[in-house]
Order: structure tokens, then C-alpha cells, then sequence
């Protein structure tokens, strides 16, 4: 049997989370849909995901179409938790993006449509809620040409929207209009139906039309659209249809080489870890043992998702997602076996604001500290981190639900009550010039048995950090590490995270650092000399370049009664929001601009009394800009290599 694994991904409020519902309804696994509103579906499972009507972790279901098994992912909705979302994209087969017909093309479906794109994971459209007052097919349809990828196809028409009786009916080879919008689509992406399309005087086959049109939506060329409601069921049979049709199932080496990738990480009743695994190739089995990292374990127990849930299984195949047992040590992004072409890369914005945590109690601080880490176990970009000198815990958030989820859930399952310092943002740091440094080895100077030398140079924005060596094979202690590349990794490893605290404390991001010199005496010399050496050197070299700090600017879109934009443009500019474009359609005003990050919640909270109750804003990260003013300073939780003296002292205290 073929497996599909399926992403169903949306703006919060689209409908994922019910159309996931039907879904399993019509498959036969549900006997009754459940609600968002009374906190009854399948896959939002925790109580706070019920309590508030939203999805916070993604969830794994399963169910059987024909001859093709789909392990459905719902993932969240709601731009705080785009983190679950990122950790799912490097499992997917395949997904479903889930529009409204009212609301229609959202800020985070932006996001999510050009993620979806770059990664070419091919992509069906829904557009959900035609049954609600206020839908449109044609309008929605257009934007989505027009701001998401003009290569669409509407798979049919809808009728009787925003009615109770909306429905949706498939075109066929007899709807010329279809045929003819189909094949000018696909030939824009292959030469035969192009010659055909043009050339010849009859139409192109249906036949030859729809396997391209298969071809091409499993290549992520076309993205083709359904519409329909996950409330009524209207045009679900037709996407289900789709789902097997047009998305890429396959049915794996199960006899390959053992490989898989973790892409999720809970705790389970008795606080054992529980790893999500989607496996690429190779069956692993229970007693198996795995190495990572530095350890090796044995899983102790699997569960593969099959029919609805994960049950009970002595293995997990290829093309199947799975939960094992017995990883102590493992987490989100560990390869299973050989590693996949799937990385844990950042597909979206890392989080921007960050906030201290307070324990209520003041007993609790060790007991902060491990619920924290476990929560940054299951979201890594959380990025727990401890101030040694002040004794206070930091948290990096994407919004102020996040922060509000992440106290219930210490409240809830760990009995520790907290509160939260004011949120601030983060920054990050680009080098705007190059530097060089180098400690040569034997010199008074130079503590460590080892030559090292560093040139930072600045990168394009948004290239991040990369490492390269300049130097000759003779000069890398072989003795010490296996191969150059085994080098390279592990000096990689020390450039990056000494670059996590810049000159003012902030992130180092788009920069070249080259290794130009280095140096050993044998046999001496160890893998901790060039360890404990390179941030030194690293930040000469970066105090050599200089850096701006830069703060995190976000898209905004407003949409507020024309009446009351006199009363918002004060607060606008107190927010430091720059309009870029602004447009009256009858009683609404729509504005688009830039807005620092920092500022968003604060204007989000005074909009509701400055526009009646009326206005909406949306808000989505868009670039890093240089700070205006003296640069904010990050306190430092290093040893700071910045000073000679005070991390020469940190290395002696902890010899």
C-alpha cells in the first residue's frame, strides 16, 4: 500500500482543523465530526488547545483512501506557533492549504504559500467556508493568482454561496473553458503540450492534459483549487479524489538502509520521551539500536499511526510515521539511522521578541528551569537561555500568545507559577565591515597549544553565517581529528556558537568567517586548544569589522473604518509604523506599511478602542533594519571572549 504524508496548512480561523475533521469523517474513522468551538476533534487533544479554539501543536492522524494510506498533519494556524509548522515541512509528502472564501488570502498564508514554494512540496488549494455569508469564489481565486502563484487551476465551480446548500462541481473534458485554462497553465511548463496547444488545430487529449496536469502538481509547477466547506462536507469528495490523484504517494524502501528524520519530541505520563519519526527508507524494528550523537540507545517500543491513531507495532517501514520509545537523549531534527536529504533547516523568520521568567515562588527556580528545558525539548527555537550573573531564565517568543500558552502550560503541567518581565525584542548584529585576526601558537600571548587565524568579511542579508577554510592540509592536527572535514565541522561548530553573542550582545547573522591560518605541536596539541582559542580570536576579528545592530521589522496590514484613520495616525507614528500604501474601498480604509516588532503588540491592543471595535491588523515578520539611535546592548551569557582578561579567567576557574 502507497503512503501519502499530508500537510494541512492555513491562517488561523481558515478551517484546517475542520476540514481535518471531514476528512477523517469521510474516511470512516470518526463516527462524528467534532467541533473547534466545543473542543471535541481529534487533533487538538490538549486542554489548552480546546480552551482557547486554536491548534498550538501539530498533531498526526491516519486514515486509508483506496489503496493509499494518508498520515494527515494538522499543524497550527496561528503565527506564534509557526515553529510546529517549520518542524513539520521536512516530513511532507505533500499538502493542502486551506483558504477562506470570506476572508481569503492572509497574512500567513503569504508566508506559508512561498515556503511551500521554495521547498517545491506540492500543493492543493482549498478554499473553505462558501457556505458563510460574505464568500466569494472569482475574488478569492484571483487574488490567489495574483499574490500566492499565478500557476492555478480551479478544479470546478461553486454555486450557491453563502448559503447552507453551497456546493462545488467538478469540471470534466466537456468544459472547454477548463480544458482550455488547463492547457495554457501546463504549457507554460512543457514543450509538448505547448507544440500541441499551439500547433495543432484540434485540442489537446483530455487524457494527455490530466497526466501533466498530475506531473506537474507532483513537481510543485501547478497548484490546483478546490472549493468547498469542511462544515457542510461540500467539495470534500472531490479534494479527497484530489488527494490521491494528484499528490506524490509511494510506497518506500521498506528493505533500504534505515533512515528517518525526528521532526517532534513530547514527554509521555511517566515524563519518558515520545519521538516522532517519518521514516524516508529501511524498516526499524524494537530492540534496534541507534547512535545520537556521542550515544547509543535501544528503542524499547513503536507505534505507528494506522486508521485513525498510533497503534502498537514491532516496526516502522519506510513512507510510515511512527513514535519510538528508549531515545533518552534524542531530539527535534535527529537523524534515524542514515541521515535524509531532509534538514532541520529555518524555513521560516526565527522568533523576535524575548522576555525573562520569573518563578511567583522563589523555591521554584530549579524547578522553572527543568519544566523550561523540558518545553524546550518539544520547541527548540524557545532558545532557553540562563543569565548566571542576575539568575534569570529567558525565553525567545514569536507573540504574547505564546507567552500566555507557555504560562498555562507551566501552571497546568508542571504546578509552577511564573510571570513574565516586559517583552523586548531581538535584535541581531551584521557585520558591516572585514576583519582579521590570528594567535600564533609558542607566542607569550597565546595560552592554548594551537595557531589560529580568522578573516569576517560581511554577506548578503538573509545569507546567514557560512565557514570556509583557506589554509594548507599540513597545517590541521590529523592526529587529533580523523579527516579536514571532521576539522572543519568542529571549528564550524565553535564560529557559530561563539557568533550568538556579537559585540552588543546580539546574534551575529549574514557573514563569511574564514579560517586563513593555523597550527599544532605534536603531539600536544588537542581538540580543545583550537576549541577554546577560536572565539578569542573570532571577536578580535569582529571588533576589526565593527557591527550595526539591527531590529526586526514587520509587514502590517490594516483595516480599520475611513472614519477613524485620523484617530490612528497618531498612534501610528508613536509606534514608529510607516504607511506605505493606503486605500479607501466605501466605509473601510486598508493601510500596509513597516512597524518594528517590538511595537506591534502594543498598537494591536490600542486599536480596538481607537476604530470601535471595528479595526483588524495582521502583522507578519518582513526584514532586519539597522536601529535608529544608540544600539540597544544584550547582556552577555558567555564567557566573553570580548575581554581577554575576564575569559582567560572563565577557562582557569573551570580547569
Amino acid at each position: 500500500m502507497r503512503t501519502l504524508n499530508l500537510g494541512i496548512l492555513a491562517h488561523v480561523d481558515a478551517g484546517k482543523t475542520s476540514l481535518t475533521e471531514r476528512l477523517l469523517h469521510a474516511a470512516g474513522v470518526i463516527d462524528e465530526i467534532g467541533s473547534v468551538d466545543d473542543g471535541n476533534t481529534q487533533t487538538d487533544s490538549l486542554a489548552l488547545e480546546r480552551q482557547r479554539g486554536i491548534t498550538i501543536k501539530s498533531a498526526v492522524v491516519s486514515f486509508v483512501i483506496g489503496d493509499v494510506t494518508v498520515n494527515l498533519i494538522d499543524t497550527p494556524g496561528h503565527p506564534d506557533f509557526i515553529a510546529e509548522v517549520e518542524r513539520v515541512l521536512n516530513v511532507l509528502d505533500g499538502a493542502v492549504l486551506v483558504i477562506s472564501a470570506v476572508e481569503g488570502v492572509q497574512a500567513q498564508t503569504r508566508v506559508l504559500m512561498r515556503t511551500l514554494r521554495r521547498l517545491r512540496i506540492p500543493t492543493l488549494i482549498f478554499v473553505n467556508k462558501i457556505d458563510r455569508g460574505g464568500a466569494r469564489d472569482a475574488h478569492v481565486l484571483r487574488v490567489i493568482a495574483e499574490t500566492l502563484t499565478p500557476s492555478v487551476v480551479s478544479m470546478g465551480s461553486a454555486y450557491g454561496l453563502g448559503t447552507r446548500d453551497a456546493g462545488f462541481t467538478e469540471y470534466g473534458p466537456a468544459d472547454g473553458a477548463f480544458t482550455t485554462a488547463l492547457a495554457d497553465v501546463l504549457a507554460g511548463n512543457d514543450d509538448a503540450i505547448l507544440a500541441a496547444y499551439v500547433g495543432e488545430a484540434a485540442p489537446v487529449p483530455y487524457g494527455m492534459l490530466r497526466a501533466e496536469l498530475v506531473a506537474q502538481t507532483g513537481r510543485a509547477l501547478v497548484h490546483p483549487v478546490f472549493f468547498g466547506s469542511a462544515i457542510t462536507g461540500a467539495g470534500v469528495d472531490a479534494l479527497i479524489s484530489g488527494l490521491t490523484e494528484l499528490l506524490p504517494a509511494g510506497e518506500g524502501d521498506a528493505r533500504g538502509p534505515v533512515s528517518g528524520t525526528v521532526f517532534k519530541v513530547e514527554r509521555g505520563p511517566a515524563g519518558e520521551k515520545i519521538a516522532y519519526v517519518r521514516m524516508f527508507s529501511g524498516t526499524l524494528r524494537t530492540r534496534d539500536r541507534l547512535r545520537l550523537r556521542d550515544d547509543e540507545r535501544k528503542v524499547t517500543a513503536i507505534r505507528v499511526f494506522d486508521h485513525g491513531s498510533a497503534v502498537p507495532r514491532g516496526s516502522v517501514a519506510a513512507g510510515q510515521i511512527g513514535q519510538l520509545w528508549g531515545l533518552a537523549d534524542v531530539r527535534i531534527g535527529d537523524a534515524i539511522g542514515v541521515p535524509s536529504t531532509a534538514t532541520l533547516d529555518h524555513h521560516f523568520a526565527p522568533p523576535t521578541l524575548e522576555t525573562a521568567v520569573v518563578p511567583r515562588r522563589s523555591g521554584e527556580k530549579e524547578a522553572l528551569h527543568t519544566a523550561l528545558a523540558q518545553l524546550a525539548e518539544q520547541d527548540p527555537l524557545i532558545n532557553l537561555r540562563q543569565d548566571d550573573t542576575r539568575q534569570e531564565l529567558f525565553l525567545s517568543l514569536y507573540g504574547e500568545v505564546q507567552k500566555e500558552v507557555i504560562q498555562q502550560t507551566l501552571a497546568a503541567d508542571y504546578a509552577v507559577d511564573v510571570d513574565f518581565r516586559e517583552t523586548t525584542m531581538i535584535c541581531v548584529e551584521r557585520p558591516v565591515g572585514t576583519g582579521t585576526s590570528v594567535e600564533v601558537v609558542g607566542r607569550a600571548s597565546n595560552p592554548f597549544l594551537a595557531t589560529v587565524g580568522l578573516r569576517v568579511d560581511p554577506a548578503a542579508p538573509g545569507s546567514g553565517v557560512r565557514f570556509g577554510l583557506d589554509v594548507k592540509l599540513e597545517s590541521v592536527p590529523l592526529y587529533v581529528y580523523k579527516a579536514v572535514e571532521e576539522f572543519r565541522t568542529a571549528l564550524e561548530k565553535t564560529v557559530r556558537d561563539t557568533l550568538r553573542q556579537g559585540l552588543h550582545g546580539w546574534q551575529v547573522v549574514d557573514c563569511a568567517v574564514t579560517l586563513t591560518q593555523s597550527g599544532y605541536v605534536s603531539p600536544e596539541t588537542t581538540a580543545r586548544d583550537f576549541r577554546l582559542l577560536t572565539p578569542l580570536v573570532l571577536m578580535s576579528a569582529l571588533k576589526q569589522a565593527g557591527t550595526v545592530v539591527c531590529e526586526p521589522i514587520h509587514r502590517f496590514h490594516l483595516e480599520v473604518p475611513a472614519d477613524t484613520v485620523g484617530a490612528i495616525a497618531p498612534a501610528l507614528a508613536r509606534s514608529r509604523a510607516v504607511p506605505r500604501v493606503t486605500e479607501t474601498r466605501g466605509p473601510m480604509c486598508t493601510l500596509d506599511g513597516d512597524i518594528p516588532a517590538g511595537r506591534v503588540h502594543d498598537l494591536h491592543r490600542r486599536l480596538r478602542g481607537l476604530t470601535h471595535g471595528e479595526g483588524v491588523m495582521e502583522s507578519v515578520f518582513d526584514h532586519y533594519a539597522p536601529v535608529r539611535g544608540p544600539a540597544p546592548v544584550r547582556r552577555r551569557t558567555d564567557n566573553n571572549p570580548l575581554s581577554r582578561e575576564e575569559y582567560l579567567l572563565h577557562i582557569r576557574r573551570r580547569v
